[in-house]
Parts: structure tokens; sequence; C-alpha cells
């Protein structure tokens, strides 16, 4: 996997931008805020069609376009994809008034894959990149949704099938709390089986292929962490599921899958199994739910662990801990989506270096030989050996411009 070209108009502080990218090592050097995590926001965003910083879309917009009648962004994306070349494209054009505020503008998502209008999530993981940035290491020791929204993520772009069940669940679960509130304290609560039903069947696909990824990233892990840590730390992920599973003994770092993951039959006998357990537990339930007015079973609720020699990081993990376990994590998905894919994804690290000591950054640096493509961003060249810097690609980032950087 490569990223030949990248065409920006409108985004962020790039006015418009034109860039050709070769292959293996690139640098982007240059002082903070002047476009270089930009960039690395660019091209994960012709990935996952979201932000990995913002929520809202209107954010990315450059700010002088805003000022315009009809403000809109554009990024272009010619890529190489197992030897065939391609293209994405994804403009955020105004599409009307917002009612919730009559002075701004409405953005929506239009998406073409090789010239053919698509929808979003037919475009999600066509581009597949593994991005590390520094907030990542809130992954460890943060809210239990920004874990699921990572697990989520990764999927996403391997599996279009987890595309479309997340989103048919979320739709669900939007339906439900809210019938769950208004029948609270009435004895006649049936038309709460059709959405009990409902949630089951995409919340049981949701839970078994999120098994199946953390059992595949904690396989890999085995390898990177020791390496990272000087063999001194044996890393393990734990998937915590809310909807009880098979009984079947579970081992102390794992909930193990119904079936052995791997064949579609696999899955599809184990998201059955769950979806009845799954009904179950929400008809057990319903007085708890209907008494608080949500829903308190589901991948919604899921929880994902890391175990260093058996200790939760989560929780005890110190903060040097918990950056090599991101780190790790982030090369596992590298790992998993090359197998996945039989491509190696594009590697974006943002300020990696100011995030690790010498001997974490040689670890680091060492595992890029192999990738394709890997785009890092910095302050300064200093922290980087001269031979490194030498088969490297360099650029420097100031206002929104890149040009050539010479090794002094």
């Amino acid at each position: 996997m490569r990223l030949l070209h990248l065409s920006l108009t409108n985004f962020r502080n790039y006015a418009r931008l034109e860039l050709d990218l070769p292959p293996g090592i690139i640098v982007l050097q240059g002082e903070n805020a002047q476009g270089k995590t930009n960039l690395l926001e660019a091209m994960y965003y012709l990935s996952a069609m979201r932000s990995p910083r913002t929520n809202a879309d209107r954010e990315l917009v450059n700010w002088l376009a805003l000022e315009e009648a009809l403000p809109f962004a554009r990024l272009v994306a010619q890529i190489e994809k197992a030897s065939e070349p391609g293209q994405i494209e994804l403009s955020l054009v105004q599409s009307g008034s917002n009612r919730l505020n009559p002075n701004g503008a409405v953005l929506r998502k239009h998406v073409r894959i090789n010239g053919a209008s698509k929808r979003v999530l037919d475009a999600v993981g066509v581009l597949n990149i593994v991005l590390f940035m520094p907030q990542d290491i809130n992954l460890v020791a943060g809210a239990p949704g920004l874990r699921r929204r990572y697990l989520d993520d990764t999927i996403c772009q391997l599996d279009a099938r987890y595309c479309q069940q997340l989103q048919e669940y979320n739709r669900v679960l939007t339906q439900r709390n809210p019938l769950l509130r208004s029948l609270r304290g009435q004895a006649d609560n049936a038309q709460l089986a059709f959405w009990d039903q409902r949630l089951a069947e995409h919340g049981a696909y949701l839970t078994v292929r999120r098994q199946e990824a953390v059992q595949q990233l904690d396989a890999f892990i085995q390898d990177i962490h020791p390496r990272l840590t000087e063999e001194k730390e044996r890393l393990r992920l734990e998937y915590c599921a809310s909807v009880r599973m098979e009984s079947r003994p579970r081992a102390a770092y794992q909930i193990p899958l119904l079936s052995k993951p791997g064949a579609g039959a696999s899955i599809e006998t184990s998201a059955l199994h769950v979806a009845a357990s799954f009904a179950s537990q929400l008809s057990e339930a319903r007085s708890k739910e209907l008494e608080l007015g949500m829903s308190t079973i589901g991948p919604h609720r899921d929880e994902l662990r890391f175990l260093v020699n058996g200790v939760d990081m989560n929780t005890y993990g110190s903060r040097g801990q918990q950056r090599t376990i991101t780190l790790s994590l982030k090369l596992a998905e590298a790992e998993w989506v090359t197998q996945e894919k039989n491509d190696k994804p594009i590697l974006l690290l943002d300020d990696v270096a100011s995030e690790l000591d010498a001997s974490h950054r040689e670890c680091v640096m060492s595992a890029l030989d192999s990738a394709h493509q890997v785009v890092i961003t910095t302050t300064g060249l200093a922290q980087y050996k001269k031979e490194f810097l030498e088969r490297a690609t360099l650029w420097h980032v100031s206002g929104g411009r890149v040009e050539d950087l010479t090794l002094p």
C-alpha cells in the first residue's frame, strides 16, 4: 500500500497543496502549529472517513474558505494498492442551513472511488493506515469509550459488514433507550421485544468480531512488546464482554471465542450463540433497564484491558508503561492489517520521538525497515541518527507549505 499523491484544497491551514509522496520513510520537520499533524490527519481522514482529532467536520475547513458563500474542502489521494493504481476523493460541501445554528452550514461528505460515487461506509478501509499520535496514550488510561472506538475503527478497516452492523446497532440503541424511559412504570412493555431482538442480532456480531480482533492483536503483541521493554514485560490483552458467553473455562488473560476464529461459518455460528445469550440476558435485565431508562448490556458497555505481568495497566500503569503499551498496540495493528489485507498499511507517526527514550526509539525505528511507506513528524532532527535520516526523504513544513529539507 502506498500513497502516491495527495491533493488538499481548503483543508485546515492548507489552502492548496499538491504533494508527490515517495516510498520508504518521509520525515516532516517543522515548528509547532505549522501543519505537520494536519497532513497526517488528511491522510487518515481519507482512510477512516473521519478525523482522529475532532467530530466536527466544520473545523477541518480552512478558515478563509468558511467566509465564502459556499464553503468547502476537498481531499484527493492517488494510491497504489496491490500494485494497482486508484483514487479516493472526499469533498466536504455545504448542504443547507443548520436549524440549531441558522448562521452556520451543514457540511456533508461526498465520496468518489476511482471516479464513481460511493457511500461513506464503502470507502472506509480502501486506504489502509495505522496512525500513532501522542494523545493515543489515553487508549490505556482514558475512558472505556476510547478503547471501544479504537476497536471499531480498526475492525472497520478490515470488515465492511462490521461497519454496517455497528451503524445499525447504534441506531437501535438510540431508539431503545428513549422507549425504556417512556415505558417506565408501565405493565405492558411487550413492544420492547422487537428492539431486544434487533439489539441482540447486531450486537452479537460486534462482540464476536471484537473478540477475534483482540485475540489477533494479542498474538502479535507477544513478539512486539518484549522487544520494546528489553524482555522485562509480558503484555496480554483482555476483551471483557458484558454479554455472558458459552460456559467454558476462562483463561486468566482472555475471554475465548465460542468457536475458533477464521472461517466465516465459525463467526456466524458464534454470533448465533451470542445473540441467543444476549436476548436471554436482555429479558432478565428488563426490570432493571426500565427502572434506569437505559440499555445496560451490549457492546456499548464492553471493555478492553491491558495486563502487564498480570497487573492491570488501565489502573496501575505508569505513564511510560502506558506509552509503550500504546505503541505495541499500534505496531500489532499494522501486523494484523498486513495479514488480513496481504498488503502493508501506511504508518503515520506523529511526534513519536519526543514520546520515547533512546532505546525505545531505536526499537521503533528498526520496526520501520519493512514498511512500504512511513510518514513521521518531528520538531527537530537531533533525536534521529544520521544514518536513519540519510535514507529518509526530508521535508520542512511551515505555514501550510511543504519544501525539501537538506541535512546540515
